[in-house]
C-alpha cells in the first residue's frame, strides 16, 4: 500500500489541496495504484512538528510512505518518478532518451516557475477567509503568469505534436500542468489572450485523474476514489 502525505481542507470557495501533492495524487490516478491519504493539517507545513521532520527533513508535503517496501520517499518529483521507474503501465515518461529530456525540461520549468514561482502568491490567500487575503501579492502572481508562464505554455502547444497534450499523450510534462487547471479553477483568471492553453487546461480538466485534485471534489470524496474498500 502507497501512503500519500498532503494537505487538503474544504472552504466554501472550493476544496484546497497542496500543490506539489498533487501532482504526486495525479500520477497515482493516471497509473491506477491504490493508495491512501493521510490528510496533515495545514499548520503542520509552518510548525513542521518532529514526527514530520522525521519523514521529510524540509517538513514538506508530499512524501509517501512504501509500506512493502518500509520506505518513505520525498519530492514530488522524485515520486512521481520512482513510480514511474516501479510501475512502468501507463508510460508517462517516453523511452527516447532526448524526448525524455525535453518532457523532463518541461516538468522542472513547471516546478519552478509555477508550483514554487507564480502559483503560491495566488493559491495560498484562498486558504484564508477573503478580507484577510493580500491582493496585491495575488496580482503580481496573475502577472508573472500573464508575461512569463502563459506565453511559454502557448508556445509548447503550437509546436505540439497531435495527440492534445504537450508532447502528443499525456506525460509527465502534462503533470504540473494538472495543478495549473485545479489553481485557476479557483482563482478563473480570463486566458483569452492564451487560447490554445484555455483549450488545454480545459482538457485537463476532463481527465478522469483531474477529479482526485478538483477544487469541485471535497477531501473525503477524493480520498475515498483509490482507497481499497
Amino acid at each position: 500500500m502507497i501512503i500519500l502525505y498532503t494537505t487538503e481542507r474544504d472552504y466554501p470557495w472550493g476544496t484546497l489541496r497542496s500543490t506539489h501533492a498533487s501532482k504526486t495524487k495525479v500520477v497515482l490516478e493516471e497509473k491506477r495504484l491504490p493508495y491512501r491519504i493521510e490528510n496533515l493539517p495545514p499548520g503542520n507545513l509552518w510548525k513542521k512538528p518532529p514526527e514530520m521532520t522525521a519523514r521529510h527533513p524540509l517538513g514538506k508535503v508530499p512524501y509517501v510512505e512504501i509500506e512493502e517496501e518500509g520506505v518513505t520517499i520525498y519530492d514530488s518529483t522524485v515520486i512521481n518518478e520512482y513510480l514511474e521507474d516501479r510501475y512502468s503501465w501507463p508510460r508517462l515518461l517516453p523511452l527516447d532518451p532526448l524526448l525524455r529530456a525535453k518532457v523532463r525540461m518541461v516538468e522542472q520549468f513547471a516546478d519552478e516557475a509555477l508550483l514554487g514561482g507564480n502559483l503560491p502568491p495566488i493559491w495560498m490567500p484562498y486558504w484564508s477567509e477573503p478580507e484577510k487575503r493580500d491582493i496585491s501579492r495575488m496580482e503580481k502572481g496573475r502577472e508573472g503568469l500573464r508575461t512569463r508562464d502563459l506565453p511559454y505554455i502557448e508556445k509548447l502547444l503550437a509546436d505540439a505534436p497531435p495527440g492534445g497534450y504537450l508532447f502528443g499523450s499525456f506525460s509527465m510534462a502534462d503533470v504540473p500542468m494538472m495543478v495549473l487547471a485545479m489553481v485557476l479553477e479557483v482563482d478563473e483568471l480570463p486566458l483569452h489572450q492564451f487560447p490554445q492553453t484555455d483549450n488545454y487546461l480545459r482538457r485537463l480538466r476532463e481527465r478522469p485523474s483531474y477529479r482526485s485534485i478538483s477544487p469541485r471534489v471535497k477531501v473525503a470524496e477524493a480520498s475515498a476514489l483509490r482507497n481499497p474498500t
